[in-house]
């Protein structure tokens, strides 16, 4: 699995993560949604350049336009609910993109450990086609590789898997490293390096389902 971490480098980007991480400035879940959307904005314009391209010609008022697009069929797909906006993001970079959503959530046990529990996909025929799958934290990496393994299942084997995950912690790059196919590639904006005992990212930004959407019983 290749990981790429595009906050490494200064950019807009690392202005957007300061914002999602800022405890004030994360009171407003308009901002904190929007924030997100330009992130999956950001990884889906660098994602489009690593893509097969092919020769298009244009015609314009005055001529002929050359030009190298982008030649996959792309799924964007989701983990809800805090991967929604990032969703968008990458959306808005793929016109004719297909689009998949799995629920998914921790479900705890009464000894306080938690798997990851589905209960809802829906995604179209996948065989053969590159899948954009995003949400916005990787915490253990638990969330990610079960939403595969039900794609996987539910749409058949896709060419190429790019993991969209904003936050990340070094537990879960490595985990997702020994489970993921080789040809995968992990987007990142930061790689934090604790987890708290309930398995949240330090520093992180907190719990980003709820800080888009509100509290949740």
């Amino acid at each position: 699995m290749e990981v790429i971490n595009i906050g490494e480098k200064s950019s807009v980007l690392n202005s957007f993560v300061a914002q999602l991480r800022d405890k004030n400035l994360q009171k407003d879940s308009l901002r904190f949604r929007t924030n997100l959307e330009r992130l999956g904005q950001i990884f889906g314009y660098e994602i489009s350049k690593t893509l097969a391209s092919k020769e298009r010609e244009v015609v314009t008022p005055l001529g002929i336009a050359h030009l190298s697009v982008p030649d996959e069929q792309v799924v964007v797909a989701t983990i809800m609910r805090a991967g929604l906006p990032l969703h968008e993001g990458i959306l808005s970079c793929f016109d004719a993109a297909e689009n998949a959503f799995v629920a998914a959530y921790r479900k705890y046990d009464s000894a306080g450990k938690f798997h990851i529990h589905t209960e809802y996909c829906t995604c179209p025929d996948l065989v053969g086609k590159t899948v954009i799958l995003a949400d916005t934290m990787l915490a253990t990496g638990s969330s990610i590789e079960v939403a595969y393994e039900v794609l996987l299942k539910e749409g058949g084997k896709f060419a190429k898997l790019h993991l969209v995950c904003p936050f990340a912690s070094v537990q879960a790059v490595e985990y997702l490293g020994k489970k993921m196919p080789e040809n995968t590639t992990l987007w990142v904006a930061a790689i934090d390096p604790e987890l708290t005992s309930h398995s949240y990212i330090v520093p992180g930004l907190g719990d980003a389902g709820d800080l888009c959407y509100g509290p949740k019983l």
